[in-house]
């Protein structure tokens, strides 16, 4: 049931069911806090919803524990993400589970190339206009292209059509890319198929549901050796960051109730 507003407000002394469900948390996540407090106080049912539902990877043995951090910290460290209230918590988490710093910046790194989606989308869409207006193409690859294109394939183990516009009209920008988006590969520690898993958590979180690089990414960790389960879990992970619209706005409206009735008193 939904505490009242004066609940909201205030917090207070919680009940027997409130206690019972704030103790299962801390006992399946190590930690508490705002903005669960003030959640708790609004809705401790949801807060145990919740918690079952952020449970289910965590019941399954496809990815480390640690591996799982390290998925929830790509996936709110990702750009069209950012919530930088969970970064903290899955560090400390990865740490603690025996995740070591150059792991955790390599899944950092990762996330990085998340950018480079706007010329993988963007890119295609110019060449449709450009050949609306006439243009024909593409041109043959020159000799800098075509090594540019082995050196992208030898080191990420693959190639993708959409990379083709992009390698014809500005290569020296693909250059850039390519060394950009390799440093991990070349220098990294995680596993080919544990790379991929990252790219999928933040290509398929729900700021991002980048399909082309989702189904991509898929079929890479899948040639890597990672199994269709690891991959769901991974898909499980990220699906948690709608929890985020509560606990970044109900601390809000209960700081906004509390001035409220500061004003009125």
């Amino acid at each position: 049931m939904i505490g009242n507003a004066a609940e909201v407000r205030s917090g207070g002394m919680l009940s027997e069911r409130q206690q019972e469900i704030k103790d299962a948390f801390v006992e399946a996540r190590g930690w508490w806090g705002e903005p669960w407090e003030t959640v708790l106080q609004v809705d401790p049912e949801f807060v145990s919803a919740y918690q079952q539902l952020y449970e289910v990877p965590w019941k399954k043995s496809h990815l480390t524990p640690k591996f799982r951090e390290l998925c929830y910290i790509s996936v709110n460290a990702a750009a069209t993400h950012l919530y930088v209230p969970g970064i903290l918590p899955h560090i400390k988490a990865a740490l603690d589970l025996g995740a070591t710093p150059a792991e955790i910046i390599e899944v950092l790194e990762l996330a990085a190339t998340l950018g480079i989606h706007a010329m993988n989308i963007g890119v295609p869409l110019l060449v449709e206009v450009m050949e609306e207006r006439g243009r024909t193409g593409p041109s043959p690859l020159t000799e800098y292209q075509e090594r540019l294109k082995a050196e992208f394939t030898q080191v990420r183990g693959y190639w993708h059509d959409f990379f083709n516009d992009m390698l014809e009209l500005d290569p020296e920008m693909f250059e850039a890319y390519t060394r950009f988006s390799t440093v991990p590969w070349r220098t990294g520690t995680l596993t080919p198929a544990e790379k991929e898993l990252i790219y999928i958590s933040f290509d398929i979180a729900s700021t991002h549901l980048y399909v082309p690089g989702t189904k991509l990414h898929i079929r890479n960790a899948l040639g890597h050796g990672a199994t269709p389960e690891q991959v769901l879990e991974v898909m499980e992970i990220s699906s948690i960051i709608g929890i985020h619209a509560v606990t970044t706005a109900v601390p809000i409206l209960a700081a906004e109730l509390s001035e409220r009735a500061a004003s009125t008193s």
